[in-house]
């Protein structure tokens, strides 16, 4: 069964990051499709998930190609109930749907003036009225949901669910602009910062060394709130290992981490490792045979 993602740039594309995330979360195999944001090359990857005009954008195994975030998560939902993408509870179902549309279609303000960007963070980003607004609308549901339904985990209805693919992306704006929220908020952005998921998408983002100007605010900067990565600087070989753990390939780039060099097949696979080591299982994995 292969299934085709076309993605926009992971620091900024806050759809794909949702899109992304139903399929890394479950562990749901997805082979992606980066179509650079604002560049050529956008419209001619995007040529090959025809009728969609926006990212992320699904093709299924059959050819059939599903747009639009929502309608992925359900097609996914369909297609996989063992992955529980949507809680079991009826209750929490309904609530955890309304969440996702509400999310789907709102926020506009918060979008708007606190642009995804995970390569910085911001200590003071200046918001509006209504973003305040906004910040105080989700606050509210959250703490809802998890007074409700999360008592069986650190989600916002205990499992991870569709709905916390939603609000990923509304958890990086909240963390990377210093908007204040209660404490069980707080908790709850905290939660996804430290998600492997979210860290190896934020990773990926970095490796690819794209800066898109129109996503950066002339606000002051301050280190990104998530957990600190372990330390990792580009080196030259030779390596501990001799094949890269991804792909099984002789290793041509290196890192130095922690006193050891550790060889990759390419230097997206180094600079992705490089960026977070600790939430990519098949390098931590070599790492610990090889202690």
């Amino acid at each position: 069964m292969d299934y085709h993602l076309a993605i926009g740039d992971r620091s900024y594309s806050s759809w794909s990051l949702r899109g992304w995330l139903l399929f890394d979360h479950p562990a749901i195999p997805v082979k992606t499709h980066l179509a650079r944001l604002y560049a050529p090359d956008f419209a001619q990857v995007l040529a090959d998930f025809a009728p969609a005009r926006l990212v992320p954008a699904l093709r299924l195994p059959s050819g059939r190609v599903v747009g639009e975030t929502l309608a992925i998560a359900e097609t996914l939902a369909e297609r996989h109930p063992e992955a529980g993408l949507w809680p079991q509870d009826p209750e929490a179902r309904a609530q955890a749907r309304y969440m996702v549309s509400e999310m789907h279609a709102g926020f506009s303000a918060l979008r708007s003036h606190c642009a995804m960007n995970l390569k910085l963070s911001y200590a003071d980003c200046a918001p509006t009225e209504a973003v305040l607004a906004d910040v105080a609308r989700i606050d509210q549901i959250w703490q809802a949901a998890r007074a409700e339904f999360g008592a069986a985990g650190p989600w916002l209805f205990g499992s991870w669910t569709i709905a916390d693919a939603f609000f990923a992306p509304v958890a990086a704006r909240i963390a990377g602009h210093a908007l204040a929220v209660s404490a069980v908020s707080e908790a709850y952005v905290a939660t996804t910062l430290a998600d492997p998921s979210f860290r190896r998408w934020r990773a990926m983002g970095w490796a690819e060394h794209v800066d898109q100007a129109a996503y950066a605010r002339p606000w002051p900067q301050r280190p990104w709130p998530g957990p600190a990565p372990i330390s990792a600087r580009v080196s030259a070989g030779p390596s501990v290992n001799a094949l890269c753990p991804y792909s099984g390939k002789p290793v041509t780039d290196f890192f130095e981490m922690q006193g050891r060099v550790w060889g990759f097949c390419n230097p997206f696979c180094r600079d992705k490792t490089m960026a977070d080591p600790e939430v990519w299982p098949a390098f931590m994995a070599m790492v610990a045979e090889k202690a």
